[in-house]
């Protein structure tokens, strides 16, 4: 077993870590962003997918990396592993069509509920204590869900008709063209901003550069929300208009 994940507030590497570590301790884990992710996926017959959810569809850049490796699918079996704020209806689904698509076989799915990334947005903040309870409801689940594909049952959450319905008129009716392209809405506040460059490096489309002792966004952002929840001056916003809260999951493990 292999795990692949992409993950921008660090909940999909966490649930990806957890699920292959109780499956089978040797197992690696890495990063669709790894240099050697492409040649670790060609040596496994059976890949964990993790992957946190956006409007119910999968992130730009994660998308881009199915389609442009469109060769490395073929005969694969993948488990999926959906994170998400509060509900996607079919997560999972959505990114194991794209990989059947590419001739996977798509064994199982499974969805978790974690800590919103969303930092500028109050909606779905909830206490510290919420917070991590959920990581343990979703750490217990991750170990049923492991027995279950040992014995051969697999959960099967987000995959069928039922699930794509829920996530259709959920919110990809509404909401799934946001991701169809990379966002040019990424907003620094210059007053706010020191130019550390810290969000240069955490950035996974290099859509941010320094200049003149500021950060200065481009228009690829892949809305992983790594630079809003961890630049120390809290001047980086994208959907909302202010830091509500910064979320990572070192806060809640």
């Amino acid at each position: 077993m292999t795990g692949i994940y992409f993950s921008g507030t660090g909940n999909s590497r966490y649930a990806a870590e957890c699920f292959c570590r109780d499956f089978d301790k040797d197992s690696k884990v890495l990063s669709i962003e790894d240099p050697a992710a492409v040649s670790e996926i060609k040596s496994s017959d059976l890949l964990v997918f993790a992957y946190p959810v956006q409007f119910s569809t999968v992130p730009k850049i994660l998308r881009d990396f199915i389609t442009n490796n469109s060769e490395l699918w073929m005969n694969k079996k993948v488990f999926i592993i959906a994170t998400m704020g509060l509900f996607s209806g079919d997560g999972s689904g959505i990114l194991g069509r794209l990989l059947h698509s590419y001739g996977a076989e798509v064994i199982g799915g499974l969805h978790l509920k974690m800590p919103d990334s969303i930092g500028d947005e109050k909606a779905l903040k909830r206490p510290l204590e919420m917070n991590r309870e959920l990581v343990r409801s979703s750490e217990s689940k991750i170990k049923e869900s492991v027995e279950l594909l040992k014995e051969g049952k697999p959960p099967k959450e987000g995959l069928g008709p039922f699930y794509r319905m829920a996530g259709f008129f959920g919110q990809r009716l509404y909401f799934g063209h946001k991701t169809k392209q990379y966002s040019s809405k990424l907003k620094i506040n210059a007053e706010n901003c020191v130019g550390c460059g810290l969000c240069v490096k955490l950035c996974p489309m290099n859509n941010i550069t320094v200049v003149e002792g500021k950060a200065v966004p481009s228009d690829q952002c892949t809305m992983c929300y790594r630079c809003i929840n961890k630049c120390p001056k809290q001047a980086v916003t994208l959907l909302g208009k202010q830091v509500v809260e910064q979320s990572v999951i070192e806060k809640y493990v």
